[in-house]
């Protein structure tokens, strides 16, 4: 194993970055960069990018692992999804721009210089601390049917609860649309919830694992990790339409956990308006039978922001 640092170059608004890199290099084989801390708020990514350190370089037999374990140093220190210094988020920065903010000087470097290396990207991210998101492998419909399929396959062999297919409004600049728009194979890890737990933790090693093994970097048998004591998997789809928002501004309090079937009518959740004692909670009802794929975790909320994310079985 070989440790060096990616160098983002000093601009206008910060002096130069030195983000720590390691490689492991084994010969012939799969090129894969693994790579966390994209969004500040989001910890896990960056502390399972460490821990595999600890095993992999006895461990794996082919191939190469660039791991990256952060993406955003910046952000990371102040606990923030987007760059404190130009208040970007670095995953609509991509490619990036090399005389531009330090967001676009990182995204730039990024992907100059390491992604011209591999074929295959791993970005470990946990959903954010506001909401209730299972342990998840995420990739959004891609319009090459064979790079979905791949895409699909890997995704699928973390062996999280949910592989989830999500038809998502806001994909400009995202690092997974740079990589695909490559005929690259990029895999979004989320693991929910943004607390850094010692079990979701293992879930999230393991995971990794799992898609290491599968891609022949390491031998091994794959395990399905234990989520709410269950070992199972599922691969679900999620369309924009599939975002529940709330209606009015107020205290979002769920009334389902996510992986929980929902009929049409069940209650969802229900939205408590604080400003006024005369005006009533609205009750927040699914439109469709559905599977709950994410939940906001009783959060305040303005009017039109999602507290739901719904979605159903996928097939390609």
């Amino acid at each position: 194993m070989s440790a060096g640092h990616l160098v983002v170059p000093k601009g206008a608004d910060c002096e130069a970055l030195s983000l720590p890199v390691f490689s492991l290099n084994k010969g012939e084989g799969p090129r894969l960069l693994i790579a966390g801390g994209c969004h500040g708020n989001e910890l896990e990514g960056p502390i399972v990018a460490r821990r595999l350190l600890n095993w992999l370089p006895d461990s794996q037999t082919c191939g190469k692992v660039i791991i990256l374990p952060v993406l955003n140093p910046p952000a990371v220190q102040a606990w923030s999804r987007n760059t404190p210094t130009d208040g970007l988020n670095l995953n609509r920065a991509f490619p990036g721009c090399a005389d531009g903010s330090v967001t676009e000087r990182i995204a730039d470097a990024v992907s100059r210089l390491l992604l011209p290396t591999v074929d295959t990207v791993f970005d470990l991210h946990s959903f954010g601390p506001t909401w209730d998101f299972p342990p998840a492998s995420v990739t959004h419909p891609i319009a090459d049917a064979d790079l979905m399929a791949k895409t699909v396959k890997m995704a699928e062999a973390f062996k999280f609860p949910m592989t989830l297919i999500w038809e998502y409004h806001d994909t400009r600049g995202m690092f997974d649309t740079l990589v695909q728009n490559q005929g690259k194979v990029f895999v979004c890890a989320e693991l929910g919830g943004g607390t850094v737990g010692f079990e979701a933790l293992a879930m999230y090693e393991l995971g990794v694992r799992n898609a290491l093994i599968a891609l022949g970097l390491v031998e091994g048998k794959a395990e399905y990790p234990a989520f709410r004591q269950q070992k199972s998997s599922q691969t679900l789809e999620t369309l924009s339409s599939d975002e529940l928002k709330s209606p009015i501004r107020g205290i979002f309090e769920p009334r389902c956990s996510v992986l929980d079937e929902v009929k049409q009518g069940d209650v969802v959740g229900i939205l408590h308006p604080m400003e006024s004692l005369s005006t009533a909670s609205v009750i927040m009802h699914a439109p469709t039978t559905s599977i709950v794929c994410a939940i906001r975790s009783g959060a305040h909320v303005d009017a039109y922001e999602g507290v739901a994310l719904l979605g159903r079985q996928f097939e390609l």
